[in-house]
């Protein structure tokens, strides 16, 4: 009697005990009934390749890559998709069954789903968005708004070298404002987004001025610990749309559990729940 393989999936990076996404795709393969693992595992930059390469050998099929290797494993992997070349990161390997391992981008999708999702109401096309932070997160977020269709990116970061960089990437749709200008931006912007760590539980507080936003802006934030940083919560006072930043984790994990496990999953309140717990 030949039993079927149990399909393995995990999340790779260093540290990585702090990761939701274990219990997120456990929920999931609970949910739906399929016999499945997901597995996080602590990984030094040194051994990343090996790793890498010995996992298909285990019974894997995928798994989600977060820091510090959303880079480097872009050289590691055979085939890249265009949007993770773009981005220059990579979050998702699926491990195909001729043996090539296969990069991909989901956190742009992530981002543009909860956006859709959070503030329904919002529109690409509407007018600019200003971005403060110009890391990983912020490539993803500029490349799924210019995609969608938002005319202008107002770019702010603190150290201003990478605002520029990003600029000389993305063209001419990027205007870089210099850090101490930030709050400048929000006079312009109909999408405010924050991709630093700034608000984050631990890290410092976001110290831009906000005077600038207008009732009905919408206004994200990355950062999920706390759900309701500094910012949303100056941002709902002000009469804004606020969007917390969980619902991009939840939705840029969709296309990988799909792909690794055959089902689709629906983000959901049980869903939030299960990433909260």
């Amino acid at each position: 009697m030949n039993l079927p393989n149990i399909p393995l999936a995990g999340v790779i990076g260093s540290p990585i005990a702090h990761s939701k996404s274990p219990q997120l795709h456990r929920h999931w393969l609970k949910t739906y009934g399929i016999a499945g693992h997901y597995i996080p595992m602590d990984v030094h930059p040194d051994n990343l390749e090996t790793v890498i390469r010995t996992l298909p050998k285990m019974g894997f099929v995928g798994v989600n890559i977060t820091i510090p290797h959303k880079e480097n494993i872009m050289t590691i992997a055979d085939l890249v998709t265009d949007r993770a070349i773009l981005i220059g990161a990579a979050n998702t390997l699926i491990f195909r069954k001729d043996g090539k391992i296969h990069a991909d981008n989901t956190d742009g999708y992530g981002f543009l789903e909860n956006l859709k999702n959070g503030a329904p109401g919002w529109s690409a096309k509407v007018g600019p968005a200003a971005v403060l932070g110009a890391g990983g997160a912020a490539r993803a977020v500029i490349a799924s708004l210019l995609d969608a269709g938002v005319p202008e990116i107002l770019l702010s970061n603190r150290t201003r070298v990478r605002a520029d960089k990003l600029k000389s990437d993305f063209g001419s749709r990027v205007r870089v404002f210099d850090w101490v200008q930030a709050g400048n931006m929000l006079d312009h912007a109909a999408l405010v987004v924050n991709t630093t760590s700034l608000g984050m539980i631990g890290k410092g507080e976001m110290r831009v001025p906000l005077d600038g936003l207008r009732p009905k802006t919408v206004v994200t934030d990355l950062v999920y610990a706390p759900l309701k940083t500094k910012l949303l919560e100056t941002a709902e006072e002000m009469g804004c749309v606020t969007v917390d930043g969980l619902g991009m984790l939840l939705h840029q994990a969709v296309p990988a559990f799909e792909r690794w496990f055959g089902k689709r999953p629906e983000v959901d309140r049980a869903t939030r729940a299960a990433a909260l717990r």
